[in-house]
């Protein structure tokens, strides 16, 4: 299909960016445009214009800053797969991103408008959910850090205010002792996941001292399985891990759909994190 008329503009600096806007609230920013562009040529989005922040230097690459690495959010996903301080100290961010659709896309789309976004199916915001990652959004009144938790409000809705741009976000390094793992059903290579699960599991002395666990497409927002979490606390990898992670889909609302239905999804749920947890352990 063909989009609506809009409007298009490319600024120069961050700044100018946040006003324009601000001066117009139904302005949408176009980053990589992998996920907004489909949504034009749908009609599904009514933008009077896009902002491209594509070239600007502020929201650019990947970088080591001490507790955490700071990915850009124009940062693409082959540039984040392939960086050398994300594969170092940030595994799990990896692990997902190298699952993201196919080449081309990973080429194109950005780890920031992945975030952004907010679909529920989508690979990286489980990700950053399960490493407690931190979002940094700018607008003409200044900068805040959003926390991952806080971020993703609803079905493609997240926390950002009308002016607001993300940044970047913060994925703080979890250190030695860390295994991760991320595993990933789908109907083919490049579709979304009907389930995904991101893990990381901290053992010590052959127990699980500590586990985080987010699932993908469970609910409207990325989730962590807290239940899991607490259950795994004290455990080796015998048979109560299985039982632990069986309660991964606690409280969870999957949506049904041409793919699957509910009850299928909260038994993938529990089937890929009891295989994430296993593997995230035994890489520890």
């Amino acid at each position: 299909m063909i989009p609506a008329q809009f409007g298009y503009t490319r600024p120069g600096s961050l700044a100018e960016a946040c006003q324009e806007l601000a001066a117009d609230e139904e302005a949408k920013v176009l980053a990589g445009g992998q996920s907004l562009l489909p949504l034009l040529r749908m009609r599904l989005a009514y933008p009077t214009k896009l902002v491209d922040v594509g070239r600007l230097p502020e929201l650019a690459g990947v970088h080591d800053r001490g507790d955490h690495v700071f990915i850009g959010a124009m940062a693409t996903h082959d540039e984040v797969l392939r960086s050398g301080v994300v594969n170092a100290d940030c595994p799990l961010v990896a692990l997902a991103t190298a699952t993201v659709a196919d080449p081309a896309v990973r080429h194109r789309g950005t780890f920031g408008g992945s975030l952004a976004h907010a679909d529920p199916a989508g690979d990286v915001p489980a990700v950053v959910l399960a490493l407690d990652g931190v979002l940094v959004a700018r607008s003409a009144d200044g900068e805040r850090d959003i926390p991952a938790a806080e971020f993703f409000v609803d079905y493609l809705e997240s926390s950002l205010r009308q002016g607001e741009i993300l940044v970047g976000v913060k994925i703080p390094k979890l250190g030695a002792g860390w295994g991760f793992h991320y595993e990933k059903f789908q109907r083919t290579a490049q579709a979304w996941a009907i389930v995904g699960v991101a893990a990381a599991v901290r053992r010590s002395n052959g127990a699980i001292q500590e586990s985080r666990i987010a699932l993908t497409n469970m609910a409207p927002t990325p989730v962590r399985a807290h239940a899991t979490e607490t259950a795994l606390a004290g455990m080796d990898l015998g048979g109560e891990v299985r039982q632990a992670c069986a309660e991964a889909a606690a409280d969870t609302s999957p949506p049904g759909d041409l793919h699957a239905q509910p009850d299928y999804r909260r038994h993938l749920a529990r089937v890929l994190t009891h295989r994430a947890v296993r593997k995230a352990a035994g890489s520890v």
